[in-house]
């Protein structure tokens, strides 16, 4: 049954397709033809079937109902051919006095026609009885298909007899193969680049997370695979990825939209063919599928049939790339002038006519109008007469060029240089593979200025046009050119933005975003989720000393090793430097005791020297008391040396001051301890020790001091001291310190001392039972005790304590043993000297034992 737009057939087999194209004539026979020297087949998809979703019950079986209608695109195609084809017989300078004809067969966009037409192409119409094939093709080269999976057929066959087939809208990678397809070109690029492509422009949006969907073909199937390949190198994850059939049932893809309904990702990326895209478009509709952003391949992005008001509420924003547009001179008046007196045998024509014009050359059918012949191909807007976007049209047009101008090489035509009575040398048999071998090697430039020419294998230049898809003030959907894709331009370069605007599909036109996990800001680093793809994520503080100062970094860098992560781990700054200045709380409070104890060593100097006459000072040996709070001063002040930033001259003097001020405080204790115990323990009158004395003790002291300053000189001249920064201790601060440079100079000078202060314990512990009236080696013993038990204790703390608690530990062993040198000795002095004057006697200080003695 016809109606005025589709015809019906009631079937339950596959092979429906096949039926369909022969309703319209013998798969045998070509749809458009016309003689001539040389034959260029052509192979178009000018019939396409629509899946109907009636069921019949006949005889209890199911039966699905099948539509087709002419694809008006395609027929431009065949047109746009035949036009190409005109303009070369009519030109003077390409293929001058040959002729070219042409046969072009429909290949129903399906395998099985595609093998029939190609079939019809090769063998010729003639029908043959015994041995007269002449074994040659009756076309020289195709043109065609418009689907990848139709001209992986038509190639495969026509390389058997090497027959060149030039594609130009089959973009599969998989035809690059040569030796699978060794006589294969095509005037559009392969989807190698479209697919890389569109994997860097999804990176350039920065959409990490997206859906795809594709045609479940040769096209669909290699374009995906190697966009998700691409795409999992750019840091890109693809959440689901569906196929639809144009065969597929209303339930097949009510699951497909389903599924990208119910995804995450705002973007989805559609390598769809035009009859899947109807498809899936129709049921999209049905479930209110709204707010993705749609990326498109070459297919369908540029499709005038979905840039409209039934559509735009899906695909508005879209954005793809697209094969550049071109301009043919004289296209448009040749395509307003089909019509099917042209041939009025053509089935094709009059279907067109019929389907254009919704009428009917059949007067038997009263539900549609008689077609007059008088319609105007003018007053009609559709794919057929739209030349506005000429984009696959021009790669017909080049296909066509390409062929002539192989031909004019093979026909050596015009080498004469005889510009006026150029002509071909018209072969008898033109060997397939030679068509071939001139067809790689075309190089030409077409009217437009746009060059054509092949690489090894059969691909021309990879370049696109990426197009958004706006409103213009009409508020009609326009393709607004909004960048380029360039693959022969350096790694990096090929893709390029030109500054307009883009129209997005969002609410507010702002660019989607759309990502399976936030971004990490800087100070984060990315944390796989166990089972989910690499963009799913959880961010995670930088570790202590580590930053990262970029979005989304992989993994935290440490800091060098003078350097240490900010609070927000985004940037290292320098380590905190630590030492023992007088700033802060501890280094003020340790100066303060230090010039404390020293103010009050001259104090008790200046009392001793104030009551230096008496017989308590006299007794207490003035000259060694002086020298004896003269190294206390020094030793109360060397502990500043320990304060502040530690530097050459301050490491080595802290150190050698603090052994030498210390050597000869205790060498003075040692001195005097000796000189009371011989002066207690003579047997004459104290008058009467030799004068001598006063010399051993000089001579003790210089000899206890110098023993000191050797070992120091050694120590400074073979490994002294340095300042040291120390990372080791403390990660987060640099701890500035002295190192010894050598620790057995340290310890040797502090044992020193160690050895002195117990010799002077000892001779002051024997010494512990003199007279009690004025018993110095008593309180020499208990400041030895103290002296000793701080240092004894300093040793565990000083290796123990961390940073500048080393310096303090250091500073305040110096003060307590100091200040117990000068409270234990001189404060009981300075009692009976300042409070009990009546003390100060020489009776008294030689006790009444000794008067009853004597």
């Amino acid at each position: 049954k016809d109606t005025n737009r589709y015809k019906c057939l009631h079937s339950s087999s596959i092979l429906v397709k096949t039926a369909i194209c022969e309703l319209l004539g013998s798969p045998e026979l070509p749809l458009l033809s016309k003689s001539g020297d040389i034959f260029i087949g052509g192979a178009f998809s000018v019939i396409i079937y629509l899946l109907g979703v009636m069921l019949f019950f006949q005889e209890q079986r199911c039966v699905t109902l099948f539509f087709y209608r002419v694809n008006f695109r395609e027929f431009r195609f065949a047109q746009t051919m035949i036009f190409a084809i005109e303009e070369i017989n009519n030109s003077s300078s390409l293929l001058p006095n040959i002729s070219i004809g042409y046969k072009i067969f429909d290949s129903c966009g399906s395998t099985l026609p595609s093998t029939r037409a190609a079939m019809g192409l090769i063998n010729g119409q003639e029908r043959t009885f015994g041995n007269t094939c002449s074994g040659h093709s009756t076309v020289h080269a195709i043109v065609g298909t418009s689907e990848s999976s139709s001209t992986i057929v038509l190639s495969q066959i026509a390389g058997v007899f090497q027959i060149p087939v030039i594609s130009h809208f089959s973009t599969c990678a998989c035809l690059s193969n040569r030796k699978e397809h060794p006589s294969f070109f095509r005037t559009i690029p392969s989807d190698y680049y479209q697919s890389r492509a569109l994997a860097q422009l999804v990176k350039y949006f920065g959409w990490t997370w997206v859906g795809a969907v594709r045609s479940d073909n040769d096209y669909g199937n290699n374009g995906m695979a190697t966009f998700i390949e691409a795409a999992t190198k750019e840091g890109v994850c693809v959440e689901y990825s569906e196929a639809i059939a144009r065969t597929a049932s209303k339930e097949q893809v009510e699951r497909v939209v389903r599924v990208i309904s119910r995804g995450s990702a705002k973007v989805l990326v559609a390598f769809l063919a035009q009859n899947e895209i109807d498809i899936l478009l129709e049921e999209a509709l049905s479930q209110n599928l709204t707010g993705l952003q749609w990326v498109g391949s070459e297919s369908w992005i540029t499709a005038h049939h979905l840039a409209t008001m039934k559509y735009s509420g899906i695909l508005y924003g879209s954005i793809g790339f697209a094969i550049k547009k071109a301009k043919i001179v004289g296209l448009q008046d040749f395509l307003l002038q089909v019509h099917p007196s042209q041939d009025p045998q053509n089935h094709i024509l009059k279907e067109f006519w019929e389907e254009t014009f919704g009428c009917s050359f059949q007067s038997s059918l009263q539900e549609t109008k008689q077609c007059s012949g008088s319609e105007r191909l003018r007053d009609i807007k559709n794919p057929f007469t739209d030349v506005s976007e000429l984009r696959i049209s021009n790669n017909v047009y080049k296909a066509v060029y390409a062929v002539a101008h192989a031909m004019h090489s093979m026909l050596k035509c015009g080498e004469n240089n005889e510009a006026v009575n150029a002509s071909c040398t018209l072969k008898s048999i033109l060997q397939p593979k030679e068509v071939v071998k001139h067809i790689q090697d075309v190089n030409f430039s077409l009217k437009s200025g746009e060059k054509v020419y092949f690489d090894e294998r059969g691909d021309p230049a990879a370049t696109y046009q990426l197009v958004n898809w706006q409103r213009n003030p009409a508020g009609d959907i326009v393709f607004v050119v909004v960048g380029s894709y360039d693959a022969s331009l350096q790694s990096g370069k090929e893709f390029t933005m030109n500054g307009l605007n883009i129209t997005w599909v969002t609410e507010s036109f702002e660019r989607p975003v759309s990502v399976c996990s936030e971004s990490c800001p800087p100070g984060f680093r990315q944390a796989m989720i166990k089972g989910k793809p690499i963009c799913c994520f959880t961010c995670i503080n930088c570790a202590v000393g580590e930053i990262s100062n970029s979005t989304n970094s992989a993994e935290c860098s440490p800091c060098p090793l003078e350097y240490w992560s900010n609070e927000d781990h985004n940037k290292c700054v320098p380590k905190v430097l630590e030492f023992l200045s007088y700033e802060e709380t501890m280094g003020t409070l340790l100066t303060a005791f230090s010039l404390f104890g020293a103010g009050l060593t001259l104090v008790v100097s200046f009392v001793f020297f104030w009551f230096r006459h008496t017989p308590l000072v006299k007794a207490s040996n003035s000259e060694l008391s002086f020298l004896l709070l003269f190294s206390l001063t020094l030793c109360f002040l060397c502990s500043l040396t320990f304060i502040g930033r530690p530097t050459d001259w301050s490491c080595m003097l802290r150190h050698v001051a603090f052994g030498i001020t210390f050597a000869l405080c205790i060498s003075c204790i040692l001195t005097k301890t000796i000189t009371v115990v011989i002066a207690f323990k003579a047997r004459t009158p104290v008058n009467t020790v030799p004068q001598c004395l006063a010399s051993y003790q000089r001579m003790g002291v210089v000899g206890g001091t110098f023993l000191q300053v050797l070992v120091c000189v050694v120590w400074l001249a073979l490994a002294p001291p340095f300042p040291h920064k120390n990372t080791m201790y403390a990660a987060e601060r640099i701890i500035l310190e002295c190192n010894l440079g050598s620790s057995i100079g340290f310890w040797v000078v502090l044992g020193y001392i160690g050895l002195l202060a117990v010799l002077c314990l000892i001779l002051a512990f024997l010494a512990r039972k003199l007279p009690d009236n004025f018993n110095e080696a008593k309180f020499i013993t208990f400041s030895m005790l103290i002296f000793s038990a701080v240092w004894v204790t300093f040793i565990p703390a000083y290796v123990s304590s961390p940073g500048k608690f080393t310096v303090a530990v250091e500073i305040f062993a110096i003060l307590a043993s100091s200040f117990g040198l000068l409270f234990c000795i001189f404060a009981p002095k300075c009692y009976i000297l300042l409070l009990k004057p009546e003390r100060n006697t020489k009776s008294h200080m030689m006790g009444r034992d000794l008067q009853k003695k004597h």
